[in-house]
């Protein structure tokens, strides 16, 4: 099998300091966002084992049943929990970006 044949592509970006930071400011909305879903999920995946979800007829029928949707919903939320605190470190530092570049002195 041969490699396709790639055009030379010189992509020219231009974007200014401002435009940077309101990218990085909005990638982290919507990693949140999907925390935000997956979070909503798991509520939902325990009022379902629990039969309190009107929309489905999905119910735990023992104890162990219960136990391991709780497991299962406890990694997920840990999971979402250590991204958010990196989306945190992420706000952090985007917020403590300096109003005018620093420029090393050689």
């Amino acid at each position: 099998m041969s490699f396709p044949n790639i055009p030379n592509v010189t992509p020219s970006i231009d974007i200014d300091r401002e435009d940077v930071i309101n990218l990085l400011l909005a990638s982290i909305a919507f990693e949140e966002l999907g925390l935000a879903h997956i979070i909503n999920a798991e509520a939902e995946k325990i009022q379902a084992v629990i039969g309190t979800l009107p929309t489905t007829q999905v119910r735990a029928t023992t104890i162990d049943e219960l136990l391991e949707v709780n497991d299962s919903v406890n990694s997920t939320l840990k999971t979402a929990l250590k991204t958010q605190m990196l989306l945190q470190f992420k706000l952090e530092d985007v917020l403590e970006i300096p109003e005018t570049p620093i420029i090393p002195i050689p």
